[in-house]
């Protein structure tokens, strides 16, 4: 796979721009069942057969939950000024109501308090996928009560964290969840009823405007959010049916979640398509959905590319892909934030999740791996343009900073910057992490990076790992 010499551009990225890393609770914490944690319907999915590609589970993951003072220090070792991270729901109110669980809430107040003291700024999520299995028995989130359980969850992070996180993640990536889980079966809870998933998605978005609402109303000092994940949706051919079908999943992705926030209703033309699958809106939802956001944020990983007559085969095209089968697309990260900045009103935008997973090698005591180096520059690179055509752009995340628990795809696909040996827990900062501190030292020096002062660091695989795309 060729891969790109630096661009003659100059990077420029405004004054306080956020650089981070970001993670997720059920990924990385292990300790399922320590300090009185409950069960999660991510706990319960890893128990079905075939569910998980390696057969493997979160139990451990990467021990952080024993080891996050130590993966602060690697946090803080980069040079980033944010880490997001995700709340274990079940961790902090094992049943998702009634009691909370002080043994916790403990650890959620030392990993924010050690982020402060190094200098980094916590980045909260209130719900990263792992819902309190109690919850799901009643019926998860296709039941609307549990739109007020997560809201009392919202209310009751913010009263012990919200004082000292920069920014609390109502959810992250609903249309995972919905979809996922919910239509698709392949994600945790396995449910397959297209008309579940779309009231799933329904009341996601309407717990979180509710629960900006009440926190705002609780006197939350933090910046309050989502985050959505958003790819350009481009057709395979110029046939009125590779166009027409483009247009549809591009509501079912992007405008089914941004029209509804930001507009205050769900796009007709998906509603339509859905008839009787529609989700059952109550009145008054819609004005609560759209409660204004302090920010958003967006994961973007590829482009889709559709076609009338089934699945594009991005394997057979001779394009650039990553483990998990995604082409490397980064023009569509340019793409996609000029479109949402140019048809909707939005705050100021993150990119909250931004990696790959790809082939390295563990060699002489450093692991490289050209390709997400690449990967990643390239797309700091399409912010960088984004910004540049009036984009208000407040941060970007890499995905992630360690390996972890990759969902289905258990422990087999690594997006990690940092390597870890799942058997002795060894962490091993990557050439792309290296790449990533080097640039983040030059960030820090001047707020305009040109082609001839890029940082560079050298790579045997890669004559130059260099800043541009």
């Amino acid at each position: 796979m060729k891969l790109h010499p630096p661009a003659d551009v100059s990077l420029r990225f405004p004054p306080g721009f956020v650089w981070g890393v970001a993670t997720s609770a059920f990924q990385i914490e292990g300790a399922a069942i320590e300090d009185g944690k409950g069960p999660s319907i991510w706990d319960h999915f890893c128990q079905v057969p075939g569910a998980i590609a390696d057969g493997s589970d979160g139990d451990i993951a990467c021990d952080h939950y024993h080891r996050w003072s130590d993966d602060l220090d690697l946090v803080a070792s980069l040079g980033v000024n944010a880490y997001r991270f995700s709340v274990s729901w079940p961790r902090v109110r094992p049943d998702g109501d009634g009691a909370w669980n002080e043994k916790g809430l403990d650890f959620y107040e030392r990993v924010v308090d050690g982020l402060l003291a190094r200098g980094i700024q916590p980045y909260l999520t209130l719900n990263h996928w792992d819902l309190p299995a109690e919850l799901q028995a009643k019926g998860g989130w296709a039941n609307r009560d549990t739109v007020h359980r997560f809201v009392e969850y919202a209310l009751g992070m913010d009263a012990r964290l919200g004082d000292r996180v920069q920014a609390i993640t109502t959810h992250n990536e609903p249309w995972v969840m919905s979809v996922l889980g919910h239509k698709r079966g392949v994600f945790a809870p396995g449910h397959k009823s297209r008309a579940m998933a779309m009231q799933v998605s329904h009341h996601l978005l309407l717990s979180h405007g509710m629960a900006l609402n009440a926190l705002r109303a609780q006197g939350c000092k933090s910046k309050l959010g989502i985050v959505l994940n958003l790819s350009p949706m481009h057709p395979a051919t110029n046939s009125l049916e590779d166009l027409a079908k483009t247009e549809l999943e591009d509501g079912l992705l992007l405008r089914w979640y941004m029209d509804p926030l930001f507009k205050g209703q769900y796009p007709a033309d998906v509603l339509a398509h859905l008839g009787a699958d529609a989700p059952r809106v109550q009145a008054g939802d819609m004005d609560i959905i759209a409660t204004p956001m302090d920010f958003l944020g967006i994961n973007y990983y590829s482009r889709s590319v559709v076609s009338a007559a089934g699945i594009w085969d991005v394997h057979q095209s001779g394009l650039e892909i990553t483990e998990m089968g995604w082409e490397v697309y980064p023009e569509g990260l340019t793409e996609l934030l000029l479109r949402v900045h140019g048809d909707y009103a939005v705050p100021p935008i993150y990119v909250t999740e931004n990696g790959g997973a790809f082939k390295e090698e563990k060699r002489d005591a450093h692991v490289h791996d050209p390709l997400r180096t690449d990967y990643i520059a390239r797309h700091i690179t399409a912010v960088a343009e984004a910004i540049r055509h009036g984009v208000r752009m407040e941060g970007y995340m890499v995905w992630s900073l360690m390996d972890n628990f990759e969902w289905a795809s258990g422990y087999e696909k690594r997006f990690g910057i940092v390597h870890v040996d799942y058997a002795t827990q060894k962490r091993t900062l990557k050439n792309s992490a290296l790449w990533y501190r080097n640039f983040l030292h030059h960030q820090t020096a001047r707020h305009t990076i040109s082609d001839t002062a890029q940082p560079k660091i050298v790579d045997s695989e890669w004559n130059t790992v260099a800043l541009g795309a």
